[in-house]
């Protein structure tokens, strides 16, 4: 996950070099008309709110209009086969998450191809997971909460927005990390699940930063460590797995920007550079900021070699934990 830890610094460098490239002038016709963003799940999530940010933001730069579409169901199958089977013509972006690199293993069959169907114009913003526990829970460290559940095996259980989402697979990373023997308690979404640790039901949570931060922040939740390669602006007093228990367990929320397959490169040139400079904003960072997410901006080349990286990574962890969906 190093990649995705890009400074905006260097990618605005790039994007100045790709601006020069002559055959870039040949998007200068693009946008003609109002581009679509599709958004994986419905509103209100931290995909659809970090990609209306960012909508709203080249609206006003680029002097188009870049509207959002919610297309919520099946795990984000259903967006991302929309997107893929949609034109090549830089009309249809797709707001993509960490699905992209999930569900390849965790459905026996998708209706797209996450390494040929798409065109990577950037990693927008990272954030780690999150590791809490109701404030009743006798551990204030991940290794007490290790030693706590080694010491009743099967008896301590996890909270997470669903089966097979990102927050699942990132508690199943923990348990073989630390070799622990904890319940999955499966919700459906962050919130309910959050408000189930909230409420002393479960009494651990893996959760996105962004849902949790206001509790943790609000002492509500006692926060034990992130699951990311650093620690987070957002919380800079929680330590990361390799701090707190001394394993590196990057797990983090990710979205992005692709086009169909087949788009073409000026126009993922165009809009690449456009969401480097919206990311580079400081009103944009704040809000990012304010949320939990750091600004990536990757370049195009980056967000493919993060695909091709995490998909083997997250497929080995679904197979180890028999994560399977219908």
């Amino acid at each position: 996950m190093t990649l995705i830890r890009r400074t905006l610094l260097q990618s605005l460098g790039a994007s100045a070099a790709a601006a020069a490239v002559p055959n870039a002038a040949r998007a200068q016709a693009y946008p003609g008309r109002a581009v679509r963003v599709i958004v994986t799940t419905g509103p209100g999530g931290q995909g659809d709110t970090t990609a209306r940010l960012v909508a709203a933001k080249l609206t006003e730069t680029v002097g188009q209009s870049f509207y959002v579409e919610n297309m919520p169901g099946g795990g984000g199958n259903i967006a991302m086969q929309a997107t893929a089977r949609s034109a090549p013509d830089g009309y249809t972006i797709l707001a993509a998450t960490s699905n992209i690199v999930t569900n390849i293993s965790l459905y026996p069959k998708i209706p797209y191809d996450p390494y040929k169907d798409f065109e990577p114009v950037s990693l927008l913003c990272s954030s780690p997971h999150i590791l809490v526990v109701h404030p009743s829970v006798p551990a204030t460290s991940v290794n007490e909460l290790v030693a706590l559940a080694k010491a009743s095996p099967g008896k301590l259980s996890y909270a997470s927005a669903g089966r097979g989402t990102p927050a699942h697979l990132a508690g199943e990373l923990f348990k073989f990390a630390f070799q622990v023997d904890i319940t999955h308690v499966p919700f459906n979404g962050g919130g309910p699940a959050t408000a189930s640790t909230l409420g002393g039901h479960v009494p651990i949570s893996v959760s996105a930063l962004p849902t949790a931060i206001t509790y943790v922040r609000g002492g509500n939740l006692r926060a034990l460590g992130l699951m990311g390669s650093r620690r987070a602006s957002a919380l800079p007093d929680v330590p990361t797995m390799q701090e707190a228990g001394g394993h590196d367990l990057p797990a983090d929320i990710v979205n992005g920007f692709m086009l169909p397959a087949g788009a073409p490169k000026p126009v993922v040139d165009f809009l690449h550079r456009e969401v480097v400079k919206v990311m580079a904003m400081p009103d944009v960072r704040e809000k990012l900021a304010s949320m939990g997410f750091d600004p990536v901006a990757s370049t195009p080349a980056e967000f493919a070699e993060w695909i091709r990286s995490e998909i083997p990574r997250w497929a080995k962890v679904i197979r180890d934990a028999n994560i399977t969906m219908q």
